[in-house]
């Protein structure tokens, strides 16, 4: 009888919608019976919408399964769903909500509900309180709208949904206000609405009371993309002069101890070479998009002095604002000040909060500005009574400021800096070193003498720009190593030349005909004769090469080879005799922003105190358990012997004893027994 009523289809829906899906036609009086006894339900409904009902929920998802089978009799179907959820959200019991909103989600995979109203609805749902409901949600919204956008962008939809998350942002819920922002930054993240509109309206969230939000914006503007994480190592061999090319170049002619010296010189020369000709990448695109990065700076900047948020939130708006003034090169003349409150060595996170002074400087900030930060950073963090870290951090931190704003930096500030370079400490040494390395290339002069190093030709060449100076050439620097006319006839008569060097009548006296070609030699013979030339008449090749021809990936190979031999050889009129020390540059391109490692940079590791050297040791100690000796008790809850009690039993108590007087007494016969018998046992316990 079970199996005759399970065939019943009225009562069984889940056996009347597999038959339905095969055949719509044949069962259309029984989908009637069951659409009609479905809408009798919904007017029960009506009248209790906080009560229950698990019929309806079933008769809801049979709709839903068998929509796209009956498309004229369920138009409605999808709006009335639509109605019930947007009058009763609130009172309506989660299990029957829930069955509801996967009902639409089905409609809504089956395309036969129009995305934009069914995804305002789901957002105006995010205000109910149910976590799981709220999960469901999210994930369909942003794959929704993936897969909206999957063949190509629907521009019209987004502009339409965007606009309602603007809204969103601004309600007085403030879970549903952080799940619009959510779905935001994951379609953002995802690149599916990665333009400038959305990035403008995840800035408003920068501006909330609601901590979790404030803190999502923020988060949003210092997380970094993907680009960052791939390694762009790999260069193309066209970029310029290989490690392959310094060799051969140095290796032709005698193997002596001063080329093998040359060569060591070049391939350091290149190494720094290499890392500053590495394509920016632009990470953090993000606050590219924005659209008015000054405003948005200063209002952030308003609301920090005025914020009493956590010490964490607020060093989280000081990263922005310093990203947003370093990246743009704004001008937040009162970030400045506020960050100099922040710059004593007692201060919670202040290796964080020296970055920020250093990602705010650029070359456009007047240099008194900085100036008045360097000076604080050299009197709180570079002085005797502070420990070598301390001090280590403040050169860092000053050599990075001046790095991205030279003009700061005064001649006497740095020569009293240059002095730490014989520090005791090996740490604060090699920061000094690393700060006079720094302004060997950028102004030399500004130096002690005997601090400038071997003077080369890129070393005269430095200058340090006045505020607002702009290095605008007419030419390419380095091209006065080209010939003025380009080789073309060669390569277009190539075959005329070999002719006329193989079947000429003029040779039959058996002498050589020159054929030109290209070698090192003639390199370092133009080389010479670039260098003798006056700055002025250098200028003036470069500019009529430059302007006269297209150059060539081979042609500007050779001017970065130029351009790197001037690190190599000295300036003309001096003498190499002096010997200098030879700072090797860790340097790295300096990109938009600086890390944390630039300022924390230790090369000597600090010694660990007592605690941390125990926990090391007590770390690496193994497990030890195989070496103790096994019990042999067959019951290990029996008690022990009397034996094994007095060797656990204090001296004091057992030096009157019979058995220890008596061993004072033994003679040596009687000790030498006694061990004979010691060891025979102890053999006789191993041998079982």
């Amino acid at each position: 009888m079970a199996g005759r009523n399970n065939n019943r289809l009225p009562n069984n829906l889940a056996q009347l919608q597999n038959l339905i899906k095969r055949d719509p036609p044949a069962y259309i009086e029984e989908f009637l019976q069951q659409y009609r006894h479905y809408q009798s339900n919904v007017e029960i409904f009506k009248l209790q919408p906080n009560k229950p009902s698990k019929e309806l929920a079933e008769l809801v998802m049979f709709m839903a399964q068998v929509g796209h089978c009956y498309r004229e009799h369920l138009a409605d179907f999808p709006q009335q769903l639509k109605d019930l959820l947007s009058y009763h959200h609130s009172m309506l019991d989660p299990d029957l909500r829930m069955t509801f909103c996967k009902a639409l989600i089905l409609l809504r995979n089956k395309n036969l509900i129009n995305p934009t109203g069914l995804l305002e609805l789901f957002f105006e749902l995010l205000r109910c309180h149910d976590k799981f409901l709220r999960l469901t949600l999210y994930n369909h919204i942003v794959t929704d709208i993936k897969n909206i956008n999957a063949k190509h962008k629907n521009n019209k939809l987004n502009t339409t949904l965007q606009n309602f998350m603007y809204t969103m942002l601004q309600d007085s819920n403030p879970t549903a206000a952080k799940i619009s922002l959510d779905v935001m930054i994951e379609l953002y993240l995802r690149n599916i609405w990665n333009d400038a509109r959305t990035v403008n309206v995840i800035t408003t969230a920068c501006f909330s009371k609601v901590t979790k939000i404030l803190v999502a914006g923020l988060k949003f503007f210092l997380g970094k993309d993907e680009d960052e994480k791939q390694d762009s190592d790999s260069e193309s061999e066209d970029d310029g002069p290989t490690a392959r090319d310094l060799i051969v170049r140095y290796s032709t002619g005698r193997k002596t101890t001063k080329n093998k010296k040359k060569l060591e010189k070049a391939m350091r020369v290149l190494k720094k070479h290499k890392k500053r000709r590495k394509p920016e990448v632009f990470n953090f695109s993000a606050i590219h998009l924005i659209h008015d990065p000054q405003d948005f700076a200063e209002k952030l900047l308003k609301q920090l002095e005025a914020s009493k948020e956590r010490f964490e939130v607020k060093m989280m708006m000081m990263d922005l604002i310093s990203r947003l003034v370093g990246i743009h090169q704004l001008f937040l003349f009162n970030f400045y000040p506020f960050v100099q409150r922040f710059l004593q060595p007692h201060q919670r996170e202040v290796t964080k909060i020296l970055l920020f002074a250093a990602q705010a400087s650029h070359q456009l900030v007047p240099p008194e500005i900085t100036q008045s930060v360097l000076m604080t950073i050299a009197n709180n963090f570079v002085t005797d009574k502070n420990s070598a870290e301390v001090m280590t951090v403040g050169i860092n931190a000053i050599k990075e400021v001046s790095a991205r704003c030279p003009l700061a930096m005064t001649e006497d500030l740095l020569q009293d800096l240059a002095q730490y370079r014989s520090h005791k400490n090996k740490n604060v040494m090699m920061s000094a070193r690393a700060l006079i390395q720094l302004f060997r290339s950028l102004k030399p002069q500004m130096l002690q003498k005997k601090f400038r190093g071997k003077p080369t030709e890129a070393t005269s060449e430095a200058k340090i720009h006045e505020y607002g100076e702009l290095n605008a050439k007419d030419y390419i620097p380095g091209a006065e190593v080209l010939d003025l006319e380009a080789k073309e006839e060669d390569g277009k008569h190539e075959e005329e030349g070999w002719e006329s060097a193989s079947f000429s009548d003029e040779d039959e006296d058996g002498e050589w005909i020159d054929v030109h070609h290209s070698s090192d030699e003639e390199q370092q013979e133009l080389a010479e004769k670039v260098k003798a030339m006056p700055v002025e008449e250098r200028k003036a090749k470069a500019a009529a090469v430059s302007s006269s021809r297209l150059l060539t990936q081979e042609e500007f190979q050779k001017i970065r080879l130029a351009q790197l031999s001037k690190e190599l050889h000295a300036a003309p009129g001096k003498a190499a005799k002096r010997k200098n020390i030879e700072i090797d540059s860790e340097d790295e391109a300096r990109g938009e922003l600086l890390s944390l490692r630039d300022i924390e940079h230790l090369h000597k590791k600090p010694k660990s105190d007592k605690e941390t050297r125990l926990a090391t040791a007590m770390a690496g100690k193994t497990d030890r358990k195989e070496f103790v000796k096994k019990k042999t008790k067959l019951n290990p809850f029996s008690s022990t012997t009397n034996k094994e009690k007095k060797k656990q039993k204090n001296f004091m108590m057992m030096r009157y004893s019979h058995n220890v007087r008596s061993k004072n007494k033994r003679s040596f016969r009687e000790k030498q027994l006694a061990l004979r018998d010691a060891l025979l046992k102890q053999r006789k316990r191993l041998m079982k």
